[in-house]
């Protein structure tokens, strides 16, 4: 029996690990259950109250309600986070397939388009919809047909068509990457859970939100104009006495010093300090703003603060709070960085800004962003042009505004806030401050998109009802208990005690597969269930060959030991080279396919790869615990 311990702690350690990865998807089915319970009695009331209103409208209001219960609760909020993650077709919702209408792009950027040009581009545009090709290639050959040089529009009259074209076709590709980051950045803020946006071919964009019912708000998020703004950051000897102001609020102490409520701060935010004066639990008491918005630099020089990811909702409420209303002034606002920061245990923390309310400048006057590498630091940065206009304005912003920062703003989150050097009278910024090359490319996009470069058309639009959602749901599961039961009462019919320990193989080979599911936050999908049900006919495959060969082996008179050893060995070349040509299948669809057969190749792999390590290891301890304790050995 000794020799059988390792293996049997590595299976239940496997099993324990699974059971916890899936808790949480029970946890989150269970938490649904007691939230539409909840919301039962609320439904009735609201009939009573408000008898106007049509079922439709009370079915919105009690879906908002128990969307903003899941989201605004850390408990219900974790367990979602963390469970099994469903696809569209399963959880319902939209999908829209979208292109950036990057003609209407060639258009704003040509220099002095006259009829010809836009006969030309005309003539293209309708060639494009029967072609895969992208538009510059084709506007380049029809005018190359018309003797046409590409400089009359684009570029400078040195550059040959070639180079004007190869740039032309750089924009395009950056004008699909900044309405993606658009489209990801609203889509988050939105609220969406798992969502999916990919690039598909040049131009378009796939956009799948699952639990999305309401089309007409989801369209005008994903279709209207981008807003990029620049807004002064308030200078901490303005922020700070208000953050303490909304302290003293939210704890019922207004009027008290504010000197002592900044030493209190700084006391507990600076972990420098041996002799912190209050416990926890006494400063999430006394200082309910400051235990949730911890001050980046606790001697008060600047007023940035990071906030817990999952201590956003609750800033939200406290600056709804009447109390708090009172003491912040109408023209400021709290905003958070784009990006988290992570603390050693994985934890998510937002920077957050106090800002102006109102916009210093819109990025409707940026022209031209490009991130490069400056040759005498290395380090990376942005260089911003604006126009005419916008270049009078930042001039005089920046020369108010020396030593002070200015955050640049898209749809509300912040991706930088550099500081003002000095006055900049041409319009010429430089953007220092990024971590790398590629996070100042990520600055680049959200400067150019401040507008749209190009109008977005939705090409294709699938709305998922979350009842029919469910009943995928249903159907696939009674697909693969069915499955399992026809399969289970087969081995263990033919096969006898044998294919009962297949059997419980099986079982193992599921959990697995869901346990990896959980572990990272694969999606499951109605053809991903179809993969599990295919996996549970393959993974008795294995044992089929084993049990045959055993069979083979008693028959010649060998020992129960030498026959069992003798079926497992000889097996395996033919076990295992059978699933590594159906693995290789799988990666191969997982990789060019998309959608659904990305969904059913994800869990053929996982199915193949589980069933493999139970149906070898799991069976074969079985057999030797027999074997070891002198039992018979029954395969039919």
């Amino acid at each position: 029996m000794k020799e059988l311990r390792f293996r049997i702690i590595m299976i239940a350690g496997a099993i324990a690990l699974c059971l916890y990865l899936l808790y949480p998807t029970y946890k989150d089915y269970q938490n649904n259950k007691e939230v539409t319970a909840q919301l039962e009695g609320l439904q009735q009331s609201i009939k009573k109250s408000s008898p106007s209103l049509t079922n439709a409208q009370i079915k919105d209001i009690i879906t908002s309600k128990k969307d903003s219960i899941l989201t605004n609760n850390p408990d219900y909020r974790s367990a979602r986070e963390k469970r099994i993650k469903l696809g569209l077709d399963l959880q319902g919702g939209m999908y829209l397939v979208m292109e950036v209408n990057t003609a209407k792009l060639l258009e704003k950027l040509a220099r002095d388009p006259d009829d010809q040009f836009k006969q030309a581009l005309k003539s293209s545009e309708a060639e494009l919809k029967d072609s895969d090709e992208n538009v510059v290639s084709i506007l380049a050959r029809k005018m190359k047909q018309q003797n046409i040089r590409m400089s009359r529009y684009f570029g400078s009259i040195r550059e040959d068509d070639d180079a004007i074209a190869s740039k032309l076709l750089q924009q395009e590709s950056d004008a699909v990457t900044r309405a993606i980051e658009i489209i990801s950045n609203r889509v988050n803020q939105y609220g969406v859970s798992e969502p999916s946006i990919q690039k598909q071919g040049s131009r378009r964009i796939v956009v799948e939100l699952p639990g999305i019912a309401r089309e007409e708000e989801a369209k005008r998020l994903l279709q209207g104009s981008a807003l990029l703004e620049f807004k002064l950051v308030k200078d901490a000897d303005f922020a700070i006495p208000i953050m303490n102001q909304i302290d003293q609020a939210l704890a019922g102490k207004t009027g008290e010093d504010s000197t002592a409520v900044k030493k209190d701060v700084a006391s507990k935010t600076d972990t420098t300090k041996k002799d912190q004066k209050l416990t926890d639990k006494q400063f999430a008491k006394e200082h309910p703003f400051f235990t949730v918005a911890r001050l980046l630099d606790p001697q008060g020089r600047i007023a940035d603060a990071f906030v817990k990811e999952s201590d956003k909702s609750k800033i939200n409420a406290f600056l709804e709070n009447p109390e708090v209303k009172k003491v912040v002034p109408d023209n400021i606002e709290f905003i958070y960085d784009q990006r988290p920061e992570m603390d050693p245990d994985g934890e998510k923390y937002y920077r957050m800004y106090m800002v102006n309310k109102e916009a210093s400048l819109t990025g409707g006057v940026i022209v031209d962003a490009q991130a490069n590498i400056d040759p005498s630091t290395s380090a990376p940065i942005v260089n911003m042009q604006m126009n005419t206009e916008g270049s009078r304005d930042w001039a005089q912003i920046t020369g108010s505004n020396i030593n002070k920062r200015c955050a640049i703003v898209l749809d509300g989150v912040v991706y930088s806030a550099p500081n003002i050097i000095g006055k900049i009278p041409s319009g010429n910024s430089q953007i220092t401050g990024s971590a790398n090359l590629e996070e100042a490319k990520l600055l680049e996009i959200v400067l150019k998109a401040g507008a749209l470069p190009a109008p977005i058309e939705i090409l294709e639009q699938r709305t998922v009802g979350p009842s029919l959602g469910q009943d995928s749901i249903s159907q696939g599961f009674n697909s693969a208990w069915i499955s399992y039961l026809l399969v289970a009462l087969f081995m263990a019919f033919y096969y006898k005690k044998a294919g009962t320990f297949a059997d419980l193989a099986l079982v193992l080979t599921i959990l697995l597969s869901l346990g990896v599911l959980a572990a990272f936050q694969a999606t499951l999908t109605l053809p991903g269930i179809a993969g599990i049900v295919l996996t549970m006919g393959m993974a008795v495959d294995a044992n089929v060959l084993i049990f045959e060969r055993i069979r083979e082996e008693l028959a010649t008179g060998k020992t129960p030991k030498a026959a069992v050893d003798a079926g497992f060995k000889i097996s395996f070349s033919a076990i295992f080279d059978s699933n590594i040509t159906t693995l290789l299948t799988g990666i191969i669809l997982y990789q060019f396919g998309s959608g659904p057969v990305q969904g059913f190749a994800l869990t053929l792999i996982i199915g193949i790869v589980t069933s493999l390590f139970s149906q070898l290891i799991l069976v074969r301890i079985i057999f030797d615990f027999i074997l070891a304790k002198g039992y018979k050995i029954n395969v039919g």
